[in-house]
């Protein structure tokens, strides 16, 4: 399946408060907006439900292509994998296909969901269920995969959803079309802190490289802003600027560099989305020239 992408593309999840604050009030102006700052991706959120038509999807579809912005999609954040109960799956189901319904509307090529709690059994018992409940899932979202279309489950940050880096990579080894969606500030929680040098965002990618292979390692899907935690793991998203809480992004920027990766990186800070995108551009554009003259 081709999930190539000849640059590292950057854009926020959703949109800025500066968006409105310009008087702005449609996700259709987003694509041409996010071109005026420079930036080549735009996530659209139907995190509380997928409540967009299919003209005004088309419509953003159509300015996107204008204005060279990639599109992705993130799923409702109603889904659930790890269930065994007939009226929770149907409806989990319906949010992924119509999500892909919105993504082949639109002319997105990537669907990213969250894949559920895991707070009532053991990690492994959840991992199964949700396993053998993606596999259905595939199966009816056959049309969409042969479009192009890639369905990328996300890292998660706290300890009682399921999402470790191991766990969705297990989750991707079911098809060649599924892309895992690195969530670095989701890791950094669920794991306490983990993420504090270049050697930990390479330990990362590299166990990508590992169990999914060259391909799904250079272009995989990435979410990244700073996240406070507590025991449980995740608590609130902050912007960049909110330095006492990490991860820190110019070492993974040195790792983009210096592999040569072409992922997509939607920023979900809080309120401030479409310029930290910005600001992580310029560090990573800062880091590939320093790596190229040596100096990295």
């Amino acid at each position: 399946m081709a999930i190539k992408n000849d640059v590292i593309r950057f854009g926020p999840a959703g949109n800025s408060d500066s968006f409105y604050q310009q008087g702005y009030k449609s996700s259709v102006d987003m694509p041409r907006w996010l071109h005026g700052m420079g930036l080549t991706a735009y996530e659209y959120t139907c995190t509380h439900g997928v409540n967009i038509g299919e003209d005004t999807a088309r419509a953003i579809g159509e300015e996107a292509r204008k204005w060279d912005i990639v599109l992705s999609v993130h799923a409702p954040y109603y889904i659930n994998l790890v269930t065994k109960d007939e009226d929770k799956r149907a409806k989990t189901k319906r949010h992924i296909m119509d999500s892909l319904k919105v993504a082949r509307w639109m002319g997105a090529k990537r669907v990213v969901f969250h894949p559920g709690s895991c707070s009532q059994m053991d990690r492994r018992t959840a991992l199964e269920i949700a396993l053998d409940f993606l596999k259905e899932i595939l199966e009816e979202a056959r049309d969409f995969i042969e479009e192009g279309i890639h369905l990328c489950p996300e890292t998660m940050g706290k300890v009682n959803q399921l999402g470790t880096v191991d766990e969705v990579l297990e989750m991707c080894l079911l098809h060649e079309s599924l892309i895992p969606t690195l969530d670095f500030g989701h890791i950094n929680a669920m794991g306490g802190g983990s993420i504090k040098s270049q050697e930990d965002y390479l330990c990362i990618i590299n166990r990508v490289k590992e169990v999914l292979g060259e391909d799904r390692a250079r272009y995989f899907h990435c979410h990244f802003s700073r996240i406070e935690y507590s025991a449980g793991g995740e608590k609130r998203h902050w912007t960049l600027k909110d330095t006492q809480y990490g991860p820190e992004f110019e070492p993974l920027a040195e790792v983009l560099a210096s592999l040569d990766l072409k992922p997509i990186i939607i920023c979900e800070s809080r309120g401030t989305m479409a310029e930290d995108a910005v600001r992580l551009k310029e560090i990573t554009l800062q880091k590939i020239h320093l790596f190229n003259a040596g100096i990295l």
